[in-house]
């Protein structure tokens, strides 16, 4: 038995070349390498690859929350103003409510680094008892959105996504989520924090 909440977190990469094959996705295996490495929670993960299909990302999006019972998902591309980028539209048709804040940070790290973030869409919603964010598609942009922006001797500047994603799945009646600090500190107020399980 772990002393740390059991957590099923969907990981979606939409790309219509990906899913058939033409390339290798990227973004999923980013993204899983991330997360096993920040949580210190058993993760259960639910993988899908799906084209960019508006009606087909809806469908993930609810299969995953009601039916596969994750607690968090995280989708990697679609975000752009391309015709065929309709994550965000997906993403906001399946919501019960959105949290803007994320996707204000995450074009802010962005910033830092390229000044074609401004371009991006992406967006988070809640749903049911579950957090959907949206990501970009590259590795190292999934990375630098979820840590944050760093200065030279690896202190973070601009606070990534990550150090808000737990207190947020508490707050909706999820798991309670534990990082590795060195990787992203989560932050709660400090009526919110769990005293450690022997």
């Amino acid at each position: 038995m772990s002393a740390h909440d059991p957590v099923t977190i969907g990981l979606v990469a939409t790309s219509d070349r990906a899913s058939q094959g033409v390339y290798r996705d990227e973004g999923i295996p980013a993204l899983e390498g991330w997360l096993a490495g920040a949580l210190l929670n058993p993760i259960r993960f639910e993988r899908r690859l799906i084209p960019d299909e508006r009606e087909v990302i809806e469908a993930t999006l609810v299969e995953l929350v009601d039916r596969a019972g994750c607690h968090l998902v995280v989708t990697t591309g679609g975000t752009g103003p391309a015709p065929r980028d309709v994550t965000p539209e997906a993403t906001l048709a399946v919501a019960d409510r959105e949290m803007p804040g994320f996707g204000e940070q995450m074009r802010r790290i962005s910033l830092e680094f390229v000044p074609t973030a401004i371009l991006s869409r992406q967006v988070a919603v809640i749903r049911k008892a579950a957090l959907i964010l949206n990501l970009p598609g590259q590795p190292k942009s999934i990375r630098e959105t979820l840590e944050g922006a760093r200065d030279a001797e690896g202190r973070v500047r601009i606070a990534g996504i990550f150090a808000a994603v737990p207190y947020c799945i508490d707050l909706v009646g999820g798991p309670y989520l534990e990082t590795r600090e060195e990787v992203v500190k989560a932050f709660r107020p400090k009526s919110a924090i769990r005293p450690p399980r022997p």
